[in-house]
């Protein structure tokens, strides 16, 4: 009895264990931050598959989205509304491309990169406009000089 009771334990924390290894960040949607105007912070994140990512709309009038064309296969598109909080849990590996609709033309813009990013020349290849051109090749060259530093 005592064994099975050790077994029953010893499965519960198993259970647990592998729940609390998902992780939760959080990105702020920011009027102004350490990059500029109309800005996520932080505008690049790495995460592994099933960890969530909480956007906080820390100043108001921001959403978070994805973007069309920047997901991996089969990941399924969020829309987040304007002014709310919205946790997104990520569970396809690959490179998401995410942008608050109202300010996409200012820049406003961020990379969440799942895992292995199998995705990234699709990404890239999803023409963008205003500064968010831009951003987006600094997040790419930020996901290029990370994929070299590990090897």
């Amino acid at each position: 009895m005592r064994q099975i009771a050790m077994l029953v334990g010893a499965a519960a924390a198993l259970i647990l264990a592998g729940s609390a290894q998902a992780a939760e960040v959080e990105v702020k949607l920011l009027n102004r931050g350490a990059e500029g105007v109309m800005v996520f912070e932080p505008a690049f994140v790495k995460i592994a598959p099933g960890d969530a990512v909480k956007f906080l709309s820390t100043d108001k009038g921001h959403n978070a989205e994805s973007i069309k064309g920047m997901l991996p296969e089969g990941a399924t598109p969020f829309v987040g509304k304007n002014g709310e909080d919205v946790a997104v849990k990520f569970d396809k590996e690959g490179v998401y491309g995410i942008k608050c609709l109202p300010h996409y033309g200012m820049g406003m813009v961020a990379m969440i990169v799942v895992g292995t990013p199998g995705n990234v020349d699709q990404a890239k290849a999803v023409p963008q406009s205003g500064k968010a051109k831009q951003v987006f090749a600094t997040l790419f060259d930020k996901l290029e000089a990370g994929k070299t530093a590990s090897k």
